[in-house]
Formats: structure tokens, C-alpha cells, sequence
């Protein structure tokens, strides 16, 4: 059984996140707690949100794009919006994330090759001049 609320310390540890990334998505009006004072409770709403959160910054997704999927989730349409949303928005990060792959891919062989290039001077270099003896 999930208990109702849980405080900051008990979200850092279920979560692996700092009481400042939390207290930060409460800045950005990502996360809601309960305040009793200085202390914060934290809904199942706001575990289920702060789940979301991290799984969008994995994926790359803005704090801002992040912000916008979760306030549609509130428009009562079943979901159908923010799904279709979040689908727009992977695509276009996927496309991104395949690219950037595509170019370290890239850059990865390249620095294969000039490495080969370097030991390869090496070699030669110490390889005494059959011309010298």
C-alpha cells in the first residue's frame, strides 16, 4: 500500500533526487506539495508528475515541454491531447537523438582512423633505416 503523502526526504530517496531538484520543480510550478509550514507533503499526483519529469529530461525533453505535457493531462479529454503531444514531441527528439548518434558514430571512426594513422608513424619511426646500415 503507497502512503497518502511523502516528505521531501522520503521523494529523494524512492526518487534518487536532491531536496534542490525538488524544491527547483516547485519553483517551475512542476510539482504542487502539500505545505504544512516549511515542511512539504507530496501527493501520489506529484509522484506520478515527478516520474513523468524525469523520464522526459532522460529523453531530452525541455523543462518547458515537460511544464506544457503535464498541464494537459488536466483538459479531461482522457488523455488523448497530452499523448498525442508527447508523441509530436518524441518524434522530434528522437529524430535529434538519432542525428547526434549518427554524428558521434561519425566522429568515433574518424578518431579510429587517426589514431591507426598516428600509431602507424610510430612504427615507422622506430623502425631502424634498413638505408642506414
Amino acid at each position: 500500500m503507497t502512503k497518502a503523502t511523502m516528505t521531501i526526504r522520503e521523494m529523494c530517496d524512492a526518487y534518487s533526487v536532491t531536496p534542490r531538484t525538488l524544491r527547483f520543480y516547485e519553483a517551475k510550478e512542476l510539482l504542487f506539495p502539500i505545505r504544512e509550514g516549511l515542511k512539504r507533503l507530496f501527493t501520489n499526483s506529484d509522484r506520478a508528475r515527478l516520474k513523468l519529469i524525469l523520464r522526459g529530461k532522460r529523453f531530452g525533453f525541455s523543462l518547458e515541454e515537460i511544464r506544457q505535457l503535464l498541464d494537459l493531462y488536466e483538459i479531461g479529454d482522457q488523455q488523448h491531447t497530452q499523448i498525442a503531444r508527447t508523441i509530436d514531441i518524441a518524434r522530434n527528439r528522437l529524430s535529434d537523438m538519432v542525428a547526434q548518434r549518427d554524428e558521434l558514430n561519425a566522429a568515433i571512426e574518424d578518431l579510429r582512423q587517426q589514431m591507426l594513422w598516428g600509431e602507424k608513424i610510430i612504427a615507422s619511426l622506430n623502425t631502424p633505416n634498413k638505408a642506414a646500415e
